[in-house]
């Protein structure tokens, strides 16, 4: 096995499958997918747009594909598109390493997917709508700057239990 090899053998240890999340803001609403009935994860309930990282793609690429393929956006009617926060979702044998971005939509133009249906949701609404993380992360990400870095812990069902951050 060459040196370079060596950067992706496991021999034992967590590693993580690199996704995106994305919430785009639009006045005093945020975008969020409502998943489809039909989704294996979180069926019916609200979450950011986003989803693996392909072979090839740089983060923010993969990000921005996402948003393009689940509402229709392009990166040409968002702004100030900064990544946020880094989280650890622990799983086992290997967990998620979910790379998390906001920005500014131009347009509250958007098209469904088999995904799920995008709804503009007011910041004031979160709390009445089932929404994937509850109260964990997306407050923590719309207010203050600079980047989160958390850690996550989620039950057998897909439930989070456990979010700290540091």
């Amino acid at each position: 096995m060459t040196s370079g090899d060596e950067q992706f053998s496991e021999r034992g240890r967590y590693t993580v499958i690199p996704r995106t999340l994305v919430f785009l803001r639009h006045g005093d609403d945020v975008l969020l997918l409502k998943g489809a009935p039909t989704k294996r994860l979180w069926p019916g309930r609200y979450n950011g747009l986003g989803g693996h990282i392909e072979a090839g793609e740089t983060v923010i690429a993969a990000a921005l594909r996402e948003v393009r393929e689940e509402a229709g956006l392009t990166p040409e009617q968002i702004d100030s598109f900064v990544l946020r926060a880094l989280i650890n979702i622990e799983g086992a044998p290997r967990g998620v390493l979910l790379c998390v971005f906001i920005g500014w939509a131009r347009t509250r133009e958007v098209v469904g997917s088999p995904e799920g249906v995008p709804e503009w949701i007011p910041l004031a609404d979160l709390g009445r709508i089932d929404l994937v993380d509850g109260d964990r992360l997306l407050p923590r990400l719309l207010r203050g700057t600079g980047l989160l870095f958390g850690h996550q812990r989620h039950t057998p069902d897909g439930e989070v239990f456990e979010f700290t951050t540091g």
